[in-house]
């Protein structure tokens, strides 16, 4: 999550609270924590630990991410050491406030998952065969850019499209959206929406599919975005917010035009019968030139077809057009790399993904060959006279 320039720049303000408790839970101990640094470029051949059976104070994919970039010294030592190492760096970046908002979001979600009463069970266990249709599992059997690209469309540069779910686990999942939008009735349950921008639609992860949407972006998306989107952290993907959105003229009707909170964002339609609500993108942008005119090449309008998924950046600028008629319901993962996030806290060329940047590099490079040009004219002019 940082690195070594950058690690000594905070200081941490908590107090030793040991090594472990009787529950199995990992306590930070904070001494010496001026000397826990990750390294730049991560050891590629290491294979992580597992953190799953853990009780951790953050996702225990983070630590399996971040277990690459350790210093060569920590990579073989115990597990629990290598817990206690990471959580202290961690523990450096994350806000006691934010925390605190952490564990009442995690006591929050534990309350749903007591009471509500799951419809389909088999959708909380990853089962590919039953989910996925089988020309998108051999791609990813096969996982080279070609086979991807042998089931993809690229209707503008950095956005693919691609047929991904069986239609009965688009039903299946429709239908226990619905029973949980039921029991959020009847019980009068106040929920979180997705995010600010949908007020309807609910959070997957919040009643339970956390499990099965990490094994989604983990096994399926991290493999095309390593490929794909590898300079925006697609090959660092570590957590992800997994939700369902829905529009209608009695639901959500349209969504302005915003990036994601993503380095890369998955987009599926599930149904139902609908008109309207295409997609219209409008080029990458860091946050610099999140707000710049977008070129012609940029400009891309995409219907939805139940099943079929729509793959980019999160700072691939979109919005969504009015749903006319009908009930459309989209499922969402917006999959995050908090060691891409950290590393672009030091970064100012952007270049490599910005279309802006681009952009303004390439006329920079114009305008350094034009003058050295003019001055190769006027010596040759001089040597003439």
């Amino acid at each position: 999550m940082s690195v070594d320039s950058s690690l000594d720049r905070r200081k941490d303000s908590q107090t030793d609270t040991g090594n472990g408790n009787d529950n199995g839970v990992i306590t930070p101990s904070l001494s010496s924590i001026s000397t826990h640094r990750l390294r730049l470029n991560p050891n590629t051949d290491h294979k992580p630990d597992s953190y799953d059976d853990l009780q951790l104070g953050f996702s225990p994919l983070l630590f399996s991410s971040l277990e690459r970039y350790l210093p060569p010294s920590m990579l073989n030592m115990p597990r629990d050491a290598k817990v206690q190492y990471l959580t202290d760096i961690l523990l450096r970046y994350s806000p006691e406030g934010e925390r605190t908002r952490v564990q009442r979001h995690r006591e929050y979600r534990q309350k749903i998952i007591v009471n509500y009463q799951p419809l389909h069970r088999e959708l909380y266990t990853m089962n590919a065969s039953n989910f996925f249709l089988p020309s998108f599992l051999k791609a990813i059997s096969e996982n080279t850019e070609e086979s991807f690209r042998s089931i993809m469309s690229e209707p503008t540069p950095g956005v693919y499209t691609f047929e991904m779910l069986q239609p009965r686990f688009c039903d299946l999942l429709l239908s226990e959206v619905e029973n949980f939008e039921k029991w959020v009735h009847d019980t009068k349950f106040r929920i979180m929406r997705p995010n600010t921008m949908n007020k309807y639609g609910a959070v997957l992860d919040d009643f339970g599919l956390e499990t099965m949407l990490d094994k989604l972006m983990e096994d399926f998306v991290r493999p095309m975005s390593r490929v794909f989107f590898h300079e925006v952290g697609g090959s660092t993907l570590d957590s992800h917010h997994g939700f369902i959105v829905e529009y209608g003229m009695d639901r959500d009707v349209a969504l302005g035009f915003h990036v994601d909170d993503s380095e890369v964002s998955l987009n599926v339609c599930l149904g139902k019968q609908f008109s309207g609500g295409e997609l219209f993108f409008r080029g990458v942008r860091c946050d610099k030139h999140v707000n710049t005119e977008s070129q012609s090449e940029e400009i891309l309008d995409y219907s939805h077809v139940p099943g079929r998924a729509v793959f980019h950046r999160g700072r691939h600028r979109h919005g969504a057009r009015p749903t006319t008629s009908g009930h459309r319901i989209n499922l969402l993962l917006w999959c995050r790399s908090s060691v891409f996030r950290e590393l672009k806290k030091y970064q100012k060329d952007f270049s490599s993904w910005c279309g802006e940047c681009q952009r303004e590099k390439k006329e920079r490079q114009r305008l350094s060959v034009a003058a050295t040009k003019l001055e190769l004219l006027r010596r040759e002019g001089e040597s003439a006279s």
